[in-house]
């Protein structure tokens, strides 16, 4: 979770644990998700795998009850942040929130236009470690499916050129604008760099402010900070030339010089996605 933590959950009520943030959820936790800072408004059509997980019961009406992001892999399979599903985000079992729901194509989340979908199946990775954040990912099964085109490819293990340092990389949510609790109610997106696994190893290497593990992370954003996921984007897309290559995961505080964001390396997770789209387990 962003937070000040990153995981970024996005906003609710009860700060949990800010996204730790994991990046999920509006609160300070230790540092998790969060919405995304130093960007702009996402312009209609634009990015139609972006989706936000929600839940009014929880979460309350405002903003249709948004507390994690998520990306559309095929017309009937989203994948987010395992985090999100978490006690510290949800306030208990995620079973327990009768209400959950995707909701796609609504960039207002004060609207409501597009679609919102329960979810049919939520498997979560059983090698997701909470403790280092490694292996961050849940895949959700929709009950109906969302219309061709919606989907992006997933890097895979064979794409190295995906994961290039300098590379340019969008990263989309709801989350927080400003790392002080300003949750947005449109999508907005920002342009952040990919960083050496070396520099991100520096900025975490195993002390209070997390450990990245290179093998299933990824880290973003600028060396003076300024641009980043923040609580409340947590599970949403990180995106370069049109394919998705990580999910905010977790990171400190947000958009601070010297601390990337952290993220879920989608090419060490993408046979697990691939098989969960296959098998359906819960």
């Amino acid at each position: 979770m962003r937070s000040t933590f990153r995981m970024l959950l996005s906003g609710s009520a009860v700060a949990l644990a800010a996204l730790i943030v994991p990046l999920g959820l509006p609160g300070a936790a230790p540092k998790a998700g969060a919405v995304v800072i130093g960007g702009d408004q996402v312009a209609a059509g634009q990015q139609p795998w972006v989706v936000a997980l929600a839940s009014r019961d929880r979460f309350g009406p405002s903003r249709s009850g948004q507390f994690c992001g998520g990306a559309v892999v095929s017309a009937s399979t989203v994948i987010t942040a395992a985090h999100c599903f978490g006690r510290d985000v949800l306030g208990g079992d995620w079973r327990n929130a009768r209400d959950l729901r995707v909701i796609a194509g609504r960039l207002d989340l004060r609207g409501v236009d597009g679609r919102e979908i329960r979810l049919s199946q939520v498997r979560i990775n059983p090698g997701y470690d909470p403790v280092t954040h490694a292996g961050d990912v849940a895949v959700i099964t929709l009950e109906k499916p969302l219309p061709a085109g919606s989907a992006i490819a997933m890097a895979g293990p064979g794409d190295p050129q995906d994961y290039l340092p300098g590379s340019r990389a969008l990263v989309s949510g709801w989350g927080d604008t400003t790392g002080a609790g300003a949750y947005s109610p449109v999508l907005r997106s920002a342009e952040v760099a990919l960083l050496d696994d070396a520099v991100c190893q520096r900025a975490y290497p195993g002390n209070a402010d997390g450990t990245y593990l290179s093998r299933s992370m990824l880290c973003a954003g600028e060396p003076q900070g300024g641009k980043d996921a923040c609580q409340g984007d947590s599970g949403g897309p990180l995106v370069v030339g049109g394919k998705l290559v990580g999910l905010v995961s977790w990171g400190t505080g947000c958009a601070e010089a010297g601390h990337p964001g952290v993220y879920t390396r989608i090419s060490a997770v993408s046979a697990l996605v691939t098989s969960a789209m296959g098998t359906r387990h819960r």
